[in-house]
């Protein structure tokens, strides 16, 4: 194991160099993606392992990076991308992209069973079997990204109170204009002590995703997307938020939570009510009916593109 791992960080160390000798920039966000921009040629690379993907505006460019990385690597071009970590890909020709994805937006269910794991019983397997049919039944479940979109980040968050271990469960999903880019769920570390202090903690686990994005967005030379809006359902924990006074209610929250005040103060951040109805991310949070499942999938972004038209 150790001669692999030793294997692996010598080949990534080659590959930085042979990159960086032809102009590329390695980001600070994501240490896998390098970019290059010269004049209006702008073209970026993602790596994982020994899988690359090529991207850019400037196809006699995309084509020189290919020639070099065969000469210095000996790659294979497997041609457009169709398939990258899991994820499946299809686009149309007026450059619309679908992704059929493994970690599907819409399926909540799969992390509260994968906390009975070590020690399953009858009644988990039932409700595996009974999740399974989710997916089955809809194998072209997947994300549509169109061709024109907005530049704005918008993020909503959510949590629960005290669940079955009394630790809340975080969530929140992230918007480019209206595409869907990032999400997770998560449970909380520590207990929280109130339904506002489990709130305040997922808008800051959702600051802090916003602000690794913005740093990923000026790597990929889009334009400054402005002040991120972040909603949230709970008025109390707004207030937190916006309350740079310490009192008996919010002096024992751990320092780092008070992160996303710093983001307001400094112009990065917007925060917003929004009404439980309207909350997005209530998905990744709560088991909903199915009629309040269905509303909010579609207004993630979800679609089947095997459904007909």
């Amino acid at each position: 194991m150790q001669s692999e791992l030793q294997a692996s960080h010598q080949w990534f160390s080659k590959f930085i160099e042979a990159i960086r000798a032809i102009g590329f920039t390695q980001s600070k966000a994501d240490y896998s993606l390098f970019t290059r921009k010269n004049d209006k040629s702008f073209t970026a690379l993602l790596i994982y392992v020994d899988d690359i993907m090529i991207t850019g505006n400037n196809l006699p460019a995309i084509n020189a990076l290919k020639q070099f990385l065969n000469t210095r690597f000996k790659i294979k071009d497997l041609g457009d991308l169709k398939y990258f970590l899991g994820i499946e890909v299809s686009r149309s020709r007026r450059g619309e992209i679908f992704l059929l994805t493994i970690t599907r937006p819409d399926m909540y269910s799969v992390h509260i069973l994968s906390r009975f794991m070590h020690e399953p019983c009858k009644p988990h397997l039932d409700a595996a079997m009974r999740v399974l049919r989710y997916p089955k039944s809809t194998p072209g479940q997947g994300l549509f990204f169109p061709t024109g979109n907005e530049m704005n980040l918008t993020e909503y968050c959510d949590s629960d109170w005290a669940g079955c271990t009394r630790r809340s469960t975080s969530g929140y999903c992230v918007f480019l204009g209206n595409s869907l880019i990032s999400w997770r769920t998560k449970r909380q570390k520590t207990v929280s002590l109130s339904l506002a202090e489990a709130e305040y903690r997922a808008m800051t686990g959702a600051c802090c995703e916003i602000t690794w994005l913005s740093y990923l967005l000026q790597d990929l030379q889009l334009p400054d997307p402005g002040p991120a809006t972040l909603h949230c359902d709970n008025q109390a924990a707004l207030h937190i938020s916006a309350n740079s006074v310490f009192h008996d209610r919010t002096r024992h929250i751990e320092m780092y939570c008070h992160f996303i005040r710093d983001k307001i103060m400094d112009g990065t951040m917007i925060t917003r009510y929004i009404s439980s109805q309207q909350e997005v991310a209530e998905v990744f949070t709560k088991a909903l009916g199915k009629e309040d499942f269905s509303a909010m999938v579609c207004k993630l972004g979800v679609h089947n593109i095997h459904s007909p038209t």
